[in-house]
């Protein structure tokens, strides 16, 4: 019982200094109120200005991609972006609504049963709800750190993706096919799309194409204009004009899209009651979002933090991220993440504090409550607002990354074609987890192959690799282990030690792991079944170099014991690393298979780090 107690109190300590590792504040924005002055509001408020007028129209078109009504991305745009900056330990990073995250919250509702697709009021708020509680907790556990497996190539191919498909649900809109059943892959739309093509009405795409030869030169020439914005004005304008009389009134018809009142911009609470009856259906999704969002909030940190040499803190990051869904999720808001646009654009505005991103969800807020009492959204054609989102996702083509990843190693390209391919054929949120799962294993294959080496003497007494010019010390044999022995390593090193150790000749075997790494239980085991196989051939095994952390996990163990059997006092079959003389451990581990063996004959010759090396 003792024993069980003692074992449970240091669980418990090194849950304790596990947490404390990844230390969370729970409100980093008292810091900023020291030493704020006007001027520095003053900056904040231009930021913040123009990130809202660029963060409001991109949440509209946000909320088209994702198939709900614009009010969901408008306010995602303003509850996340107000909430984040409280939380966030990257100052500059703006939250807020998303391409990736919209576009996944489409593909599953395209997927989704009868009973989910009919309640999107009803279950996004709960998706976004649960998927921020979700980042709460990683935050808590430092979940954050998993995101390293994440390779580039994995992004690349969801993002390509992603936008492959974003293409062909907008096309449609632009084409005026605004009620055709085009399902959920790429190839049921663009199938969809084909089939229908005498239905086509040129009204609409004369203002979807007119929208898109409109963004591309403001995009490319006039950077400092809020581009969304400006398009949806001016082609509202237009739209207005053509459907006068003296225009023939030809484009009455366009479809346009719905106003919101102020009751539609406040949902009820989550409603939890629904979780137990759909948990299967919405786990993927809700484990998607939330890997998604705090996957776009680590890399948006990560790079404004290079250009600010502001301390990174992932965890308080993600920790900002989800508080950020939970609140939003209070009202008819998409999932929220760190924005690029606007995080840069709130950047390079100069913005001097994190209460830019509070002034900008106040600003949006205003205008929201204008939009609801005054019946402007409906002067914007559906076809417009998708001629943008298409527009969007066509400068998510980056053709650099997509040559990188191609060209960089077998691998890359395995992984992002493969990434590619499934987010065209499955739901967007398994398609990264694809592509997630065959990077880690094409990275575990790799790294699951540690390096053995046999060293013997040259001769001029010199440790060298076992070849030509080198002799065996007599029945001893030195095996230098480099590499990785995790799980998915474990196993092979047991068998090559184990093919090493049947060589008649042979009655001691050195270990040098120096350089091994990453040991965990699954590598301690075949250790340990190593060591006895050895002795039942009436043979001996000694390790070498080990490090501190080696040391450690082989003490926990019980394995350190197990080697030490049958030594005398004074003696050891363990040496540990000296960093002032790095080819100690291995003459004093010579100097014990020879005891072992009962001869002196070996000219050992060792170089100290003044001299030379190994």
């Amino acid at each position: 019982m003792g024993s069980l107690r003692t074992r449970a109190r240091h669980a418990y300590r090194g849950l304790r200094r596990f947490l404390a590792q990844g230390r969370l504040d729970p409100l980093p924005m008292r810091h900023s109120l020291r030493g704020y002055t006007p001027g520095k509001a003053g900056h904040d408020l231009k930021a913040a200005l123009d990130v809202a007028l660029v963060g409001l129209p991109q949440g509209m078109a946000f909320a088209a991609m994702a198939g709900l009504d614009s009010i969901y991305g408008i306010m995602a745009a303003t509850v996340g972006t107000f909430i984040a900056p409280f939380f966030t330990r990257c100052s500059m990073t703006v939250s807020g609504p998303s391409n990736a995250t919209a576009f996944m919250l489409a593909s599953f509702f395209l997927a989704a049963s009868p009973a989910v697709q009919a309640q999107p009021m009803v279950f996004v708020p709960l998706i976004v709800f649960m998927a921020g509680l979700l980042c709460v907790l990683g935050a808590f556990v430092k979940a954050t750190e998993m995101l390293q497996f994440v390779s580039r190539s994995v992004l690349v191919g969801y993002i390509t993706g992603a936008a492959t498909l974003i293409i062909a649900s907008q096309l449609r809109y632009v084409l005026g096919l605004n009620d055709i059943n085009a399902g959920s892959s790429f190839f049921s739309m663009s199938t969809a799309i084909l089939s229908h093509l005498n239905e086509v009405q040129w009204q609409p795409m004369l203002l979807g194409g007119l929208s898109f030869l409109l963004f591309i030169p403001l995009k490319r020439y006039f950077r400092f204009l809020p581009t969304f914005a400006v398009i949806l004005v001016v082609m509202s304008v237009l739209n207005a004009l053509l459907c006068l009389p003296w225009a023939g009134g030809s484009f009455c018809g366009v479809r346009m899209l719905r106003d919101f009142t102020m009751n539609d911009l406040v949902c009820t609470p989550p409603a939890l009651g629904e979780l137990p009856a759909h948990l299967t259906e919405l786990f993927p999704i809700i484990v998607g979002i939330a890997f998604l969002s705090t996957l776009e909030q680590t890399v948006m940190s990560k790079t404004l933090s290079a250009k600010t040499g502001e301390p990174l803190n992932l965890n308080q990051d993600t920790l900002a991220v989800g508080l950020a869904n939970i609140g939003s999720s209070f009202t008819t808001s998409l999932p929220c993440s760190a924005s690029l646009t606007r995080s840069m654009l709130n950047y390079t505005g100069c913005a001097a504090t994190r209460f830019s991103g509070m002034y900008c969800g106040i600003i949006c807020l205003g205008i929201t409550l204008i939009l609801a009492c005054f019946p402007l959204i409906s002067r914007i054609p559906h076809s417009v607002l998708a001629a943008l989102v298409l527009a969007n996702a066509v400068s998510l083509y980056d053709r650099k990354l997509l040559r990188i990843c191609f060209r960089s190693t077998p691998g890359d390209a395995v992984v992002l074609v493969v990434t590619f391919v499934a987010a065209l054929l499955l739901p967007l949120h398994m398609a990264i987890f694809v592509g997630v799962l065959l990077s880690v294993a094409i990275f575990l294959r790799k790294a699951g192959k540690p390096e053995l080496v046999e060293y013997a003497f040259d001769d001029k007494g010199t440790l060298r690799a076992a070849g030509t010019t080198t002799q065996r010390v007599p029945l001893i044999s030195i095996v230098h282990v480099e590499g990785d022995l995790f799980f998915g390593a474990a196993d092979l090193f047991r068998r090559q030690v184990a093919r090493l150790s049947e060589d008649p000749s042979l009655a001691v075997i050195i270990l040098r792991m120096r350089n091994a790494r990453n040991l965990d239980a699954t590598a301690i085991c075949a250790l340990e079944e190593l060591i006895r196989s050895i002795r039942e051939k009436g043979r001996h095994l000694i390790i070498s170099g080990a490090g501190r952390e080696v040391c450690r996990i082989l003490r926990k163990s019980g394995v350190y014991e197990l080697l030490q059997e049958g030594c005398a006092p004074g003696e050891s079959n363990i040496f540990s690393f000296e960093p002032r003389n790095p080819n100690l451990s291995t003459r004093k581990a010579l100097l014990r298979a020879q005891q072992l063996l009962g001869t002196g004959k070996a000219d050992i010759s060792i170089y100290t780090t003044e001299t030379r090396q190994e």
